[in-house]
């Protein structure tokens, strides 16, 4: 079977495709990618036949901001790029692509909607995969009613479609992705970039990321490094594409470094401070970390709450995350085995869920 896989370009909306697509591939599917222009040469060096579609994320808010001026407020921005730029135009270069590749299946991650309108229109099985937790109710409806235009019929879910991959395990599993009608379980699983493993501390060191999109933080992560530097005990930094000159001079149990294999990294690290993006979040989770969450936008802050009330992370927010601050949280989840406790049960949840060999299987018979 062919298989169009679609994302943003931006590697929080790559990597989560990527454990299915290379499941697709060593199963014998032919794979190709459908993806904005920046990212089409790094879809293209991970060995996957790739075509242009959609804009991308920056081109999205410019325009926005240009029709809405930049003092808009963050809901009508989104609102804007992710309900009607962003599907508008992967809408308009799949339309003709569709005929041409004539792919059995179109699996896309949840933001990428008008991948599903599109498969849908062309009458073609269509699997949304989350990257994230689903938006709040009411900002759901006002995403539903930009939609409405496109999709017609409304799904289920308008971000998710009427089938998805819920990576989330029971514990902290996100309702409305639960609610999709056809739901495919699968474990969360990294992917992490062929980068070799940095010299790593001693085991228990801390192990501090923003992620690949900080949304302008360069100045939390240089203030959380130093409160973490104050431990006593190790940190190591991941940058993912950010400048390490930006941070300035680091303290010496300070280490930097770009991209990390991240899975590999967390089995050594006895706390993981981030933002709280997703996938740093799950990773973190199957590896049985506590974790102190800085949460700067998007789902970070609904994937706080929920690690939080758990038990099994502390978050700041706002005002909140100054160094004192920072260093104190840290210094409570390192001594605290409470939270390690909660962590590595969800931890045993995880490791039970389905691979993601497993579940494109399920999915190819479902399409087939």
């Amino acid at each position: 079977m062919r298989i169009l896989f679609t994302c943003r370009p931006a590697y929080g909306h790559l990597f989560p495709l990527l454990p299915l697509a290379n499941a697709a591939r060593a199963a014998g599917h032919e794979v190709v990618f459908g993806t904005g222009e920046t990212f089409v040469p790094k879809v293209r060096d991970l060995g996957f036949a790739v075509h242009r579609a959609g804009l991308g994320i920056a081109e999205a808010e410019a325009e926005a901001r240009r029709r809405h001026g930049d003092d808009t407020g963050f809901i009508e921005l989104a609102l804007t790029m992710f309900g009607e730029l962003l599907p508008r135009s992967l809408l308009a270069d799949l339309t003709p692509l569709l005929p041409d590749l004539r792919p059995g299946l179109v699996i896309h991650e949840m933001s990428d909607v008008g991948a599903g309108v599109a498969a849908r229109r062309a009458g073609i099985p269509a699997v949304s995969v989350a990257i994230g937790r689903s938006l709040p109710p009411d900002v759901l409806a006002l995403a539903a009613e930009r939609l409405r235009p496109l999709w017609g019929t409304l799904p289920a879910d308008a971000m998710l479609g009427d089938a998805c991959v819920d990576v989330w395990p029971d514990s902290v599993r996100d309702p409305v992705t639960a609610a999709v009608p056809k739901v495919f379980r699968m474990r969360p699983t990294p992917f992490d970039p062929d980068v070799p493993l940095p010299p790593l501390p001693d085991d228990g060191f801390v192990y501090l990321t923003l992620g690949t999109v900080v949304f302008g933080a360069t100045q939390v992560l240089r203030g959380a490094l130093h409160a973490l530097a104050r431990l006593g005990t190790d940190v190591l930094v991941a940058l993912g594409p950010g400048d390490p000159a930006a941070l300035g001079p680091v303290p010496a149990n300070v280490r930097v470094a770009g991209f990390v294999p991240q899975a590999e990294v967390l089995k050594h690290a006895g706390l993981a401070v981030h933002h709280g993006g997703t996938g740093t979040v799950l990773a973190s989770l199957a590896a049985g970390l506590p974790q102190l969450i800085l949460p700067q936008g998007a789902d970070q802050f609904a994937n706080a709450d929920s690690l939080s009330a758990l038990g099994a992370a502390r978050s700041l927010t706002g005002d909140e995350i100054r160094m004192p601050a920072i260093e104190a949280a840290a210094r409570e989840l390192l001594a605290d085995p409470e939270a390690r406790t909660i962590a590595r049960g969800i931890a045993a949840e995880i490791a039970e869920m389905a691979p993601p060999a497993r579940v494109l299987a399920e999915i190819v018979t479902w399409a087939s």
